[in-house]
């Protein structure tokens, strides 16, 4: 009976966080209404006081009610520690939070933090289930997408920003059993299998990155 009730456990909690990631995706969109397309701004270049007055799970209460309800992750081992320093279990992908920048402030490539100019909403993720490792500071609120396949090691760098294995019965140390949820910008929640992560990571696919056509 126990490994039967410890799967029944996870696809709970995974059922809730799933509800949880589909709400922030309708005050995302309500947000993106009001302000012209675009999508909250991440805590990038903030800091202390201003940082936490600007964190993007804080813009959304005016669009979900109660922001608490929804911020936190069932399965997060350090759920009670991000209820209690304001934080969130979700983490926003880079690319529709931060444009990519030139030492004059001009964006390079392609923007995609205006919900209205996205080619694709369906296949671009806002929003993925933060790692375990990510630090209980305001500021890692996002990922570092852009960097993923730049480093030596692409599936190490994506474990440090997002866990693929949140949801699992038996977690592995290599983080590829079990699976995770992505939110997309047409407020669809998918279930993600860790070990189809892993795969894109050795083929060099930069899922993060939202399609320009």
């Amino acid at each position: 009976m126990l490994p039967g009730l410890a799967r029944a456990r996870m696809y709970a909690r995974r059922l809730v966080s799933s509800s949880n990631m589909r709400q922030v995706g309708i005050g995302m969109t309500m947000y993106a209404d009001d302000n012209e397309g675009f999508f909250p701004e991440s805590t990038h270049g903030y800091s202390g006081t201003r940082a936490r007055r600007n964190s993007w799970i804080t813009t959304l209460s005016k669009y979900v009610g109660d922001v608490d309800e929804i911020r936190i992750c069932p399965a997060d081992p350090k759920r009670q520690q991000r209820l209690e320093a304001d934080l969130t279990s979700y983490i926003l992908n880079e690319y529709v939070a931060v444009d990519n920048r030139d030492p004059f402030g001009r964006i390079v490539g392609d923007s995609y933090r205006n919900l209205h100019r996205l080619v694709r909403p369906d296949r671009t993720i806002t929003t993925f289930v933060g790692a375990d490792g990510l630090s209980l500071n305001v500021t890692s609120d996002h990922t570092h997408s852009r960097s993923w396949f730049v480093s030596s090691n692409p599936w190490e760098a994506i474990r440090s920003d997002i866990q693929p294995d949140r949801y699992t019965t038996s977690r592995r140390e290599d983080n590829t059993v079990g699976s995770t949820l992505f939110l997309y910008a047409d407020i669809n929640v998918d279930v993600i299998d860790a070990k189809d992560i892993k795969n894109k990571a050795e083929r060099g696919d930069n899922f993060a990155k939202p399609p320009s056509r």
